[in-house]
């Protein structure tokens, strides 16, 4: 499918036309003044005719001097641009680069901006807020659609791997335990487990289950006495009997403890502790152990799956919460800009901050582009055609040159006014 036509080069040519036209008629009008004999009126005719076709010819000459060369005469100093090309690639790359891209000038202009001050105000607006949050909303979804499900599963497989690689997992543990010796919170968590179990062991069917154990037993170890027993009382009762004072005991023995804070249980389970702690820091084999379980840990497939399938459950999410339009991650998106309106309307030294944090950010990517630009710039135009250069010029800025020849037409025939009136009063 072709390019619609630039609707300039259509004016051009219509401009060109009329500037052809006004030639003919100064030489037309020239050549009829002299036909008339060229006194009287005829002679201002001629005058003004003669010195207009000049001054056109010399005006569509320097007009036509700029692009190429005049009827292809090989004139000296014409085709200007596409001669110089490469020159004026470089002074247009420079311009860019000293009056776009200078970090003072940018600076400069940044501070009387206020940019943090104006970014409170647009951020204020709620259909500002609204609309940059559902930009944003559609971004993020068009961004989920570009991500290679696969890779990112891979990456974060690997970035786990390499993590629990790298994890000193007794170290680890015994800062865990160190803070939770501190200040006794691990007597707190003791008490703890030591209340569930107590009411455990208070329940029906823990007392069925020990009963039923403690029966079982009797009758496999002693068989005979089981057989005689049955004769006097049945073995279960024994073994409820028996499983009854057994959890009403450790029951006791667990209110004990709970209760007296310097029990040799509370004891012994301090020691415990605070040596595993020490053999956590200093002890290479329990330390090797517990790497290797956390090496196997690492490859073990269950976590190896749930790793793969955590990415693709959050973006499934991600995606069926981004696809509406009253998205939950739109709205907070659109609170947090509120509130960052609020916050730069309120904060003079927030907008002072982030002002000069944006002055910086600013000055220091011009400084990293201002030769990229430049070299941008010359190169682009010198890669150019001559054609294509002289082409795009002419569009951009032939009307005005037509204009010239319109201009050089009239005053030249001015011109041929007065010298006529200078004529005619010498003589």
């Amino acid at each position: 499918m072709r390019p619609p036509a630039d609707p300039r080069r259509a004016q051009l040519r219509r401009l060109r036309l009329i500037a052809v036209a006004m030639l003919l008629a100064m030489a037309s009008g020239f050549v009829f003044s002299h036909l008339m004999g060229g006194n009287g009126v005829w002679g201002w005719v001629g005058a003004f005719c003669e010195a207009a076709a000049v001054g056109a010819l010399a005006d569509w000459f320097a007009v036509v001097a700029l692009f190429r060369r005049p009827l292809g005469l090989p004139i000296p100093h014409t085709a200007i641009l596409p001669r110089n090309k490469a020159r004026l690639a470089d002074s247009l790359g420079v311009f860019v680069r000293d009056h776009f891209l200078e970090p003072g000038l940018i600076a400069e202009r940044l501070q009387r901006l206020d940019a943090a001050h104006w970014v409170g105000q647009w951020l204020g607006a709620p259909a500002q807020r609204r609309q940059l949050a559902q930009l944003a909303r559609g971004w993020a979804l068009q961004l989920l659609e570009v991500f290679d499900e696969d890779a990112v599963r891979a990456a974060i497989n690997r970035f786990v791997s390499e993590q629990l690689q790298r994890w000193d997992a007794a170290d680890t543990l015994a800062d865990v335990l160190g803070l939770l010796t501190a200040d006794n919170r691990h007597q707190e968590v003791f008490d703890a487990g030591l209340q569930r179990l107590g009411k455990w062991l208070d329940e029906p069917a823990v007392h069925a289950r020990a009963s039923e154990l403690i029966t079982r037993y009797i009758r496999k170890q002693w068989p005979k006495l089981a057989s005689t027993v049955d004769w006097i009382k049945p073995i279960e009762e024994i073994g409820d009997s028996l499983a009854a004072r057994i959890g009403e005991a450790l029951v006791q023995e667990l209110q004990s403890v709970l209760t007296d804070s310097a029990h040799p249980l509370r004891q012994d389970y301090d020691q415990w502790l605070d040596g595993y702690v020490q053999r956590l820091r200093t002890d290479p084999a329990l330390a090797a152990r517990l790497q290797d379980y956390k090496a196997q840990l690492a490859v073990h497939p269950a976590v190896t799956e749930y790793v793969g399938g955590l990415w693709q459950r959050i973006a499934a999410a991600l995606r069926s919460d981004l696809a509406q339009e009253d998205s939950t991650v739109a709205a907070h998106i659109e609170r947090a800009l509120g509130g960052l309106a609020g916050a730069l309307q309120r904060d003079g030294a927030l907008r002072d901050a982030l002002n000069t944090h944006i002055q910086r950010a600013a000055t220091r990517i011009a400084g990293r582009l201002r030769e990229v630009a430049r070299t941008h710039v010359a190169n682009t135009i010198k890669s150019w055609d001559d054609d294509k250069l002289v082409d795009q010029l002419e569009l951009s800025v032939g009307r005005d040159l037509q204009f010239i020849r319109y201009n050089g037409t009239l005053v030249g025939g001015l011109i041929g006014l007065c010298l006529h009136a200078i004529k005619v009063w010498l003589n």
